[in-house]
């Protein structure tokens, strides 16, 4: 028998057995990642985010594979034909794989070649022929000829018998294995352009003469074959013998299934038989099906390295270090349609925007850098964010000269990505919180909004639309769209919340809420004025103890009425703290942010059947730092005058720039 998923999940894992199965239960129970990886370290003896995401993936594969496992053995029971062996065999099975190999021949399927040919009565022909290869097979087929059940021959026989050794090597569960994890090993990859489409599909001009072996095919360029094969540019074929190798030679893949079945040539009269039947059984149905699950399986590893890939990039860009609030002027640059502005207050309330026309058609320069420096000047604008879209490097010049002609407003000016500003735009979320304002406009507001804090703004977006990966829309949907919610959970979590100043959008992804509680906590804000203490979270409406339990830790109150509401210590530890607090005789405020004091104490004095040093050893951390953010120092990158493009880069130079994106085969850098 299989052993228990929480201890096949420990082995693959390399942790305790009693770790996995105290977190199975908590995730059981409705806890989320962030949570569990944050407060619950002694039930799950400490381990982390990464190793818990881990965790919750394979958990649902096993659990997937045990319910496929239930079904065919069923299916199979049904069938009355659920042996000892077989029931081993299906509960030993460790992949969904190797369970469809076994499955295979049980599975119903439609009416085929080897199934008519057993209702004409011809298996023990079939079976006759494979035990005893000496005897004559066309002598020994004309005793099932049958007119009336379709045999009209000795041929028709024979080809009813073949097609019945056909399936069951092709079924044959143990082979497969072999066969495909050879053809995995040795197989290449080989694609040529379909004739006429030369021209059109240049973009794959890589792959127009290619051939690779399957397991060693990167990423990127399989994603890359395979789109071109779906867009009719490129045929694609896996490769299971040398180009110049001889038809009529017989395969090492034809040889293993012959010997599976202890088919040789001996010179008896049934062999050749026999072995034209493996050969068909390899190049007619096997290899076609296989060539179909490596392709599959090469497609599966492909996405999921770009899924990690898009994941690790996301995680990146969202816990960019913020510029803080400080009043910032966004710049959506564009052409003949002019470059949009907006500014927003150091809080990312929009104050003022409008449009310039400072590229051509109209060449407004002048007038352009006269209306930025009034903006400015009267927002006491510290900031300008510029999108880096088209005109980008225009408009870059622009914000340059104003700061050469305006040194009194002390600016400092950034290039951000403005991936997804258009698709917030037109979102509607855009709507309800700029109703009256135009559609161009708002993407000028979130290019501010984005350098202020870009993971408070970038939240509001779908992930998929920010652009930083590699073949994005090639990939399993779900299962991208999966991996970064996560992402996006665990930056926004470790961050943590301001839950007087969060949008809607924000608060959706702290953990235990979603977006109808989120809602109801920003009306609730509107209505009631500012939330004093974590508590009165429990006044929200759907907000109930187990919500509160989930998200408390990771909303701060900043000015609040204790002072521990704007740390990550949880509500359900003040107990602890105030225990410390009693020790050492002073008054919280006092304690929290005096390292030296802290630093004196000794985490196990505090421990309990409640608390373990893990708990302690976080408090006493937090307290030393309370609600430190973890994203990095904001700095800014200076880019040189007269590098616009490619033709002005020389070999020896070193230039600053910005990392927009991160693909397997290389960086993007602005």
């Amino acid at each position: 028998m299989l052993p228990s998923i929480a201890s096949r999940l420990a082995a693959e894992l390399a942790v305790r057995e009693s770790q996995v199965a105290a977190t199975v239960q908590l995730l059981d129970d409705g806890a989320t990642v962030p949570f569990i990886a944050r407060y619950r370290k002694e039930a799950t003896g400490g381990l982390d985010d990464t190793q818990l995401r881990q965790l919750d993936e394979r958990l649902r594969y096993l659990r997937e594979l045990d319910d496929r496992r239930a079904t065919i053995l069923a299916s199979i029971g049904e069938q009355g034909k659920l042996s000892a062996e077989l029931e081993a065999a299906l509960y030993a099975a460790t992949d969904k794989t190797t369970l469809e190999d076994l499955y295979l021949p049980y599975k119903p399927k439609r009416r085929t070649k080897a199934q008519i040919a057993r209702e004409a009565g011809l298996e023990p022909l079939a079976d006759s022929l494979l035990t005893d290869p000496t005897q004559d097979p066309q002598h020994v087929a004309l005793a099932y000829v049958n007119a009336e059940a379709g045999v009209a021959d000795a041929k028709a026989a024979l080809d009813g018998a073949r097609a019945i050794l056909i399936e069951r090597m092709g079924e044959h569960a143990a082979l497969l294995g072999e066969l495909r994890e050879k053809l995995w090993r040795e197989g290449e990859m080989r694609s040529t352009v379909v004739e006429g489409k030369a021209e059109a599909g240049a973009k794959f001009a890589d792959y127009f003469a290619y051939a690779e072996p399957i397991r060693a095919i990167p990423s990127h360029r399989a994603l890359a074959l395979l789109r071109g094969r779906n867009e009719g540019v490129l045929n694609v074929q896996l490769s299971w013998q040398p180009a110049d190798a001889p038809t009529t030679q017989r395969s090492d893949y034809e040889l293993m299934i012959a010997e599976a079945f202890d088919i040789a040539d001996r010179g008896r009269p049934a062999d050749k038989w026999l072995l034209d039947g493996v050969r068909l059984a390899w190049r007619a149905k096997i290899v076609l099906s296989l060539e179909l699950e490596l392709t599959q399986r090469l497609r599966e590893a492909a996405e999921g390295e770009a899924i990690q890939v898009f994941a690790r990039n996301l995680h990146d860009l969202l816990l960019a270090a913020p510029a803080g609030p400080r009043p910032t002027l966004g710049l959506d640059p564009g052409l003949r349609t002019g470059v949009k502005v907006a500014v927003v207050d150091a809080t990312g309330k929009l104050v003022d925007a409008g449009a310039i026309y400072p590229h051509a058609p109209r060449n407004d320069w002048d007038k352009s850098i006269a209306v930025l420096a009034a903006l400015c000047a009267r927002h006491r604008v510290e900031l300008i964010a510029i999108g880096n879209g088209t005109a980008s490097r225009e408009t870059d010049k622009l914000a340059a000269d104003l700061m050469r002609l305006h040194p009194e407003l002390k600016l400092t000016k950034l290039v951000v990505s403005e991936a997804g500003a258009s698709v917030y735009s037109a979102s509607e979320l855009a709507a309800r919180e700029f109703p009256e304002l135009d559609v161009s406009l708002r993407g000028a507001v979130s290019i501010a909004r984005r350098l202020q804090d870009p993971l408070a703004e970038l939240v509001k977006i779908d992930p998929k639309s920010i652009g930083v990966g590699q073949y994005q829309h090639d990939v399993n949907q779900s299962q991208l769209a999966r991996s970064l919610d996560a992402v996006v959970e665990d930056c926004v979590n470790a961050v943590g919340v301001d839950v007087n100043t969060a949008s809607a959008a924000l608060l959706a992804r702290v953990s235990g809420l979603n977006s109808s509680i989120a809602g109801n906590i920003v009306s609730y804000r509107d209505s009631h004025g500012a939330f004093a203490n974590r508590k009165t979270l429990l006044k929200v409406p759907r907000l109930g103890d187990k919500t509160f339990e989930q998200a408390a830790g990771f909303l701060r109150i900043m000015n609040g009425d204790n002072p521990l509401d704007r740390s990550a210590v949880h509500p359900e530890a003040y107990e602890l703290v105030e225990r410390i607090i009693a020790r050492c005789n002073k008054p919280v405020t006092a304690l929290i942010g005096d390292a030296s004091a802290l630093k004196t104490l000794k985490p196990s004095d505090y421990t309990d059947e409640r608390f373990g040093l893990p708990t302690v050893m976080d408090i006493l951390r937090e307290l030393e730092k309370p609600g430190r953010d973890p994203r990095p120092e904001f700095k800014t990158a200076a880019f040189a005058d007269g590098v616009e493009d490619l033709a002005d880069l020389r070999p020896g130079m070193i230039l600053e720039g910005v990392v927009t994106n991160v693909a397997n085969f290389g960086a993007f850098i602005d």
